[in-house]
């Protein structure tokens, strides 16, 4: 799933000028909880690093919990709102968002732009810094205007494109206290013992990552303007990811994050799903009409083509891991796998000739440059 509503890399300069963040060097735990695997020069100067990041996953996490999960690649891992309810139960706890799920929850009918503020999350360092901007911005009432300085009044503007009306206001101000309550009561310690019993997976995929698939797509990476960027592990997430271009230096993929080191491989799958967005959603807007765009066609061409085309690039960079790929995104679908699950997951995800040949091509010229 990549960004597509709301123009997030304009805020990158704007953030970092606003506040700095509490984030240490790439060897190591930032002040956050943040780790990175830092093993070895090779690591610290990946143009790829591997990595996971607190106020992430509890962002992602607090939409998990509240947003209605329909479409054939879900949003978050399947069972995941009902697995924490039962770890919260567990542990006799209740918050906030607990209580104000059903509030939340109404405003998706009503403002069904909201869910792409998922995305917002990347563009701040921490909790605390993301915090404080959604602060001025509620004190602003939303006016860019009543920012003191220049930079809080292009935050403010960034953050008026996601939630542009006075009930859009109430539930972000609803949506990140109850948010700081999870965090307090609960999410802080379950995230932090999630990274001490998962240390080895995070080593595993960065293994993997770069010793296994990223030289092979480095090529294609390069040339579609995500030479450099990071990968978050996340725990909410599944086949669905979460990406951001931001130019050569600034992508952000965001992948599932396995429970197992033997697993590490199903984020490269997620990241080659993710990492095809360039190609397969300029092909997809390019071969609909402006009825289809309005009407869901795109929509549901544009999710296809992103399985079909990490498939596609696999196939061509990386066959090795293409059956791999293909039974993945099957499951990830709740479909069965089968002897040939490439030609299944074809058959699950039909996309037209005319824009599967042209990801096709197109794979072929950008794996063809310099």
């Amino acid at each position: 799933m990549r960004v597509s509503k709301i123009a997030l890399v304009a805020l990158v300069a704007t953030i970092a000028g606003c506040a700095s963040g509490g984030q240490t060097a790439n060897t190591g735990a930032a002040s956050d909880g943040s780790t990175t695997p830092g093993q070895g020069a090779s690591r610290i100067d990946s143009p790829w690093p591997v990595k996971t990041r607190s106020h992430i996953d509890l962002w992602l996490h607090g939409f998990a919990m509240i947003q209605d999960d329909t479409t054939r690649i879900p949003y978050f891992r399947r069972g995941y709102r009902d697995g924490m309810v039962v770890q919260k139960n567990r542990a006799n706890v209740t918050t906030l968002l607990d209580r104000n799920r059903d509030t939340l929850r109404a405003r998706f009918a009503i403002n069904r732009e909201l869910v792409n503020a998922q995305f917002l999350v990347f563009q701040f360092s921490s909790w605390d810094e993301m915090l404080q901007f959604i602060n001025l911005f509620i004190e602003a009432e939303g006016d860019p205007r009543r920012g003191n300085t220049p930079q809080t009044q292009q935050a403010i503007a960034y953050l008026a494109s996601a939630f542009p009306t006075a009930g859009d206001r109430n539930w972000v101000k609803l949506f990140s206290q109850s948010l700081q309550d999870e965090n307090n009561k609960w999410y802080r310690a379950y995230w932090t013992q999630q990274q001490r019993d998962r240390a080895s997976v995070i080593a595993a995929v960065d293994s993997v990552w770069e010793r296994g698939l990223r030289p092979k797509i480095a090529r294609f990476l390069n040339n579609t303007q995500q030479a450099r960027g990071d990968v978050f592990l996340s725990l909410p997430l599944n086949g669905e990811g979460r990406s951001v271009n931001g130019g050569k230096t600034a992508n952000i993929i965001t992948v599932t994050f396995p429970e197992r080191p033997a697993d590490a491989v199903k984020a490269l799958y997620v990241i080659a799903h993710e990492a095809v967005g360039p190609v397969a959603g300029q092909v997809v807007a390019d071969n609909t009409t402006p009825s289809e765009k309005r009407g869901g066609v795109f929509e549901r061409l544009s999710s296809a083509s992103l399985v079909r085309g990490g498939l596609m690039l696999l196939i061509k960079s990386a066959p090795e891991y293409a059956d791999g790929y293909a039974r993945y995104y099957l499951r990830s679908a709740n479909l069965p796998t089968s002897s040939n699950p490439q030609a299944a997951l074809a058959a699950a995800f039909p996309l037209p000739e005319t824009i599967r040949d042209a990801i096709s091509r197109q794979l072929d010229v950008v794996a063809g440059g310099i």
